[in-house]
């Protein structure tokens, strides 16, 4: 897809791997929508990127009508959506049983997954409705595309990782089916599952934590930047022929059990 002047969702954009994509976006000419409930760090990319780029919409991606409602008011101001940039999650940490084997709260379970698995199809299934819309676009006849967030955790779930990875394990696997059913629409999507990414949370880490997490890193020996984050995000919206592809952007690690 060309991107000059095309329409991109971005939830989770005000901060992290989010952030990194809105940055990248908006260079290569996207108009951005951050979705996120974060208004003051939203409120600082917005002021950065340009007021005339990138909107804010608080919006919590778990809620039909909360989605619906941004979804619209991005079209009011854009006119379309040709991107959309699930990047919005939580982290979660807890086994199966504690150390009293009392078992992990049902709750903690339903809510990752209702944030990170459920709020992503849910913003991608509305945003889909609107790429629909469109023109199609180029020779391919292209009108949108959708990019996901999993993670390795989808993959080499950790110790006490079983809600978090369940979620991405899901996202995962809502790649290659959502690709089938929109591809007649000229509608591809794709996935990105990140490795150690070195955003601000996870620099916030004991650096005895990071430097374990780091040795673990084929090449290389560092975490990932979220500026290429950023970079992957355009260049699969760039190359049409990437269509129903997880895509791990880890550096070769592959995650031990603890």
């Amino acid at each position: 897809m060309e991107l000059q002047n095309k329409v991109a969702v971005v939830t989770g954009g005000a901060s992290g791997l989010g952030r990194a994509a809105c940055d990248q976006l908006a260079a290569a000419g996207v108009k951005v929508a951050i979705f996120d409930l974060n208004e003051e760090l939203a409120q600082e990319a917005v002021q950065a990127l340009g007021p005339d780029k990138v909107r804010y919409q608080r919006v919590d991606v778990s809620d039909e009508q909360s989605v619906a409602t941004a979804i619209a008011d991005t079209v009011d101001v854009f006119g379309a959506i040709h991107l959309c940039v699930n990047c919005a999650g939580i982290g979660s940490a807890g086994k199966v049983l504690n150390r009293d084997n009392e078992p992990l709260p049902l709750a903690a379970f339903e809510k990752t997954l209702a944030v990170n698995l459920t709020g992503t199809f849910n913003v991608a299934r509305l945003a889909a409705a609107q790429m629909a819309k469109n023109p199609p676009q180029g020779e391919a006849g292209e009108r949108g595309v959708i990019i996901n967030t999993a993670s390795i955790a989808a993959y080499e779930g950790q110790m006490g990782q079983c809600a978090y990875a369940a979620s991405k394990g899901g996202i995962v696997g809502l790649t290659l089916p959502m690709a089938r059913d929109l591809a007649t629409l000229g509608i591809r999507v794709n996935t990105i599952a990140p490795g150690i990414m070195g955003t601000p949370l996870m620099r916030a880490a004991p650096q005895q934590v990071q430097d374990n997490l780091v040795a673990a890193i084929q090449f290389p020996k560092r975490m990932g930047l979220p500026a290429e984050f950023g970079s992957l995000v355009v260049h699969i919206a760039s190359n049409t022929y990437l269509n129903g592809e997880t895509l791990r952007l880890d550096g070769g690690i592959r995650m031990q059990a603890r």
